[in-house]
């Protein structure tokens, strides 16, 4: 009864100490991060000497009444789950240590594989044991006598606690601060546990190794889940502190894009921002709709990509950029910042409102300009401008302020009587001949006039011919603030205009490629979606005379290839099924919707041949199967009907309907 006490208390204060982290954390790894990982293989260990002291404590209560002959079995059973459970201990906590100390290298291989070398051997043993009493033995009154294989096993297990203590004890040595605790705790744990095997050895029948475990189960609590505990309360604390100067702080996992999100700002809360997510990327998408300003959602769409993100973070610390986000649907200007930690594993994403900042920026800039000359408004506005022109609204008369001549051999002159006069006849010899006409109208000095009456300002971009080539010029013309004046700027934006076309290519090049299947070519899933959407805004604003039709397909056949012929066969068998969907549905956009699955959206001269076209696919594919040869592709169709379909939905599903009907027909 006395040796089962300890063992029992032990086990109590195992559960009281760590209740909440077998709560929390579970026992499964799969699909778990790193940091995830460590705190189950703690459990493990948690668990195994949970299973150690439940045993230890049965077995001192059981043997107790060894002279009983009925209860001998379970004191044999129990003693074998007795040496089970020391060594699992073992192994879960060599296991927890190499994920805790996150060294991927040799050592930690070599650990693994060593433990497990010996739960097996000991395994094996404890098997062997019950037809030759290596490991322990019960004589005729049923006495517990431990044989050679026990102190061998316990001397294995000793000299692996005292090779791990070594180590940890050298590396401890070459280490600092947080990660010196780690080690130290590590190398006790290890000592601890070899010693208390020695003296399990030296007194057999008293419950020593329980005593040790549960020695290596307070320090591991007391120094690194605690730790690890007060260090995630610091890591809390300083994103609290930092979400006071943001409305957001995303904290994004670069591989899954799994995020937290830290916020204090009620305006932020009521965009209905998530605490946490499975996909940061693909959340924020779907939010832009209805969180930022109309006239910026296409600019802000092209930064939620990871890979233009990680792109921009390349040799760089951080990068920002800035759109108007609707807040209680106003819209304000937010800066968004991304950093990149050290080991590129998180994003650190920073939401900031600066509208107030650009209000107040703005009012200290039109103040400073209250308080300036003229001159120095003319000197200012030509330093930004290739030309200023401060025309006299009532006699046409003029002076030129210029900062580089753009116009080669042409000469300009300081000043004039007469500004629309000579810019007329200066716009044959210096306009592309194409944008002649348009810069006259512009120019009119009545066009000018009205142009201002309702607007604070006007411009025109055209082509000047400089060295025989073309590049653009802005024209901006706006009134003095008494009226009197015309303030006319030039200046060249050729190569901001070159950029921007560049910018749209690229955009609608990516735009082109993310609506494209990889493999295939045809349209993916996405772009389907897209059309999906389209179509059904136009029924539901009641355009019935839209003729359309959906062609759903389903490759047969194409696990046994892929299990047959390897997955590069199914992948030219699915391209095979793409091309002869093309080649049928000719005026027809084709799409690839899952992995063998298509959808040919049929409008035009395909909707008006259907029947035909239809009827062409299925006598293909029943030629190839005759022939055991070529692409089997089951297909129904449905027709929108304007009488009785409210949703596209229901077009597809019946072409989905009959395209299973055929394809329990072909396998026939």
């Amino acid at each position: 009864m006395l040796y089962s006490i300890a063992p029992a208390s032990l086990l109590i204060i195992n559960l009281i100490l760590n209740r909440e982290l077998l709560k929390r954390n579970g026992f499964h790894e799969k699909n778990k991060d790193d940091k995830e990982r460590v705190s189950i293989r703690y459990n493990h260990f948690i668990l195994s000497a949970t299973l150690y002291f439940i045993v230890d404590s049965a077995w001192g209560l059981m043997y107790e009444h060894h002279d009983i002959p009925e209860l001998f079995p379970v004191i044999y059973s129990l003693t074998v789950f007795y040496f089970i459970f020391m060594l699992l201990t073992m192994l879960t906590w060599t296991r927890y240590i190499v994920a805790y100390l996150d060294k991927g290298g040799r050592h930690s291989v070599v650990l693994q594989y060593g433990v497990w070398a010996m739960f097996v051997t000991g395994i094996v043993c404890l098997m062997l044991n019950r037809f030759y009493h290596f490991m322990f033995s019960f004589n005729d009154a049923h006495e517990y006598i431990g044989e050679t294989g026990r102190n061998i096993s316990f001397l294995l297990q000793i000299a692996f606690y005292t090779l791990i203590t070594t180590y940890m004890l050298y590396v401890t040595h070459k280490s600092t601060g947080r990660e010196k605790i780690k080690y130290t705790t590590v190398a006790t744990t290890g000592a601890v546990l070899g010693a208390f095997l020695v003296l399990q050895i030296l007194y057999a029948f008293l419950p020593l190794y329980s005593v040790g475990l549960m020695i290596g189960v307070c320090l591991v609590h007391c120094f690194v889940e605690s730790g690890e505990k007060k260090e995630k309360e610091i890591h809390d604390i300083i994103a609290s502190a930092m979400a006071e100067s943001y409305e957001a702080i995303f904290y994004i996992e670069t591989g899954s894009g799994e995020y937290l999100t830290f916020s204090k700002s009620r305006q932020y809360m009521t965009m209905d921002a998530s605490a946490t997510g499975k996909d940061f990327f693909s959340d924020a998408l779907d939010s832009i709709e209805n969180c930022v300003y109309p006239d910026d959602q296409e600019y802000a769409r092209s930064f939620y990509s990871r890979e233009y993100l990680l792109d921009k973070l390349e040799g760089r610390r951080s990068f920002s950029f800035k759109y108007r986000v609707l807040i209680n649907k106003k819209p304000r200007f937010f800066l968004f910042t991304v950093m990149c930690e050290d080991n590129g594993r998180y994003l650190i994403f920073y939401e900031k409102d600066i509208e107030d900042e650009l209000n107040a920026e703005k009012t200290l800039k039109d103040n400073q300009k209250k308080t300036v000359t003229f001159g120095q408004i003319a000197e200012s506005l030509a330093s930004n401008y290739d030309e200023i022109y401060y025309v006299d609204a009532a006699d046409s008369s003029y002076v030129c302020y210029q900062v580089n001549n753009i116009y080669g051999q042409l000469e300009i002159n300081k000043s004039g009587e007469d500004f629309y006069g000579e810019s007329f006849s200066n716009i044959p010899h210096i306009v592309y001949r194409a944008d002649r006409d348009r810069v006259s109208e512009f120019i009119a000095r009545d066009n000018m006039i009205s142009s201002l009456e309702n607007h604070r300002d006007c411009s025109i971009t055209y082509r000047i011919m400089i060295s025989g080539k073309p590049q653009y010029t802005r024209m901006s013309v706006r009134k003095s603030s008494d009226g009197s004046h015309f303030i006319i700027g030039v200046e060249n934006v050729n190569d901001e205009i070159q950029k921007e076309k560049q910018h749209l290519k690229e955009l609608k090049t990516e735009k082109e490629l993310a609506r494209r299947d990889e493999l295939t070519g045809v349209k993916n899933k996405t772009a389907y979606r897209e059309l999906e959407r389209s179509v059904q805004v136009n029924i539901d604003n009641g355009m019935d005379y839209l003729t359309f039709a959906l062609v759903v397909c389903d490759t047969n056949n194409l696990k046994q290839i892929n299990d047959t012929q390897g997955h590069a066969a199914g992948d030219e068998y699915i391209q095979a099924s793409a091309r002869l969907l093309c080649d049928i549905f000719v005026h027809s956009p084709v799409f690839r919707v899952g992995g063998d699955e298509f959808v040919v959206f049929l409008r035009g001269n395909d909707y008006s041949s259907r029947h035909e076209l239809m009827e062409r696919l299925h006598s293909h594919v029943l030629e190839n199967k005759r022939k055991g040869c070529g692409v089997i592709l089951a297909s129904g169709m449905s027709e929108y009907n304007p009488e009785g379909d409210s949703f596209v939905t229901d077009i597809f599903e019946r072409a989905d309907k009959e395209m299973y009907e055929d394809k329990q027909k072909l396998k026939a």
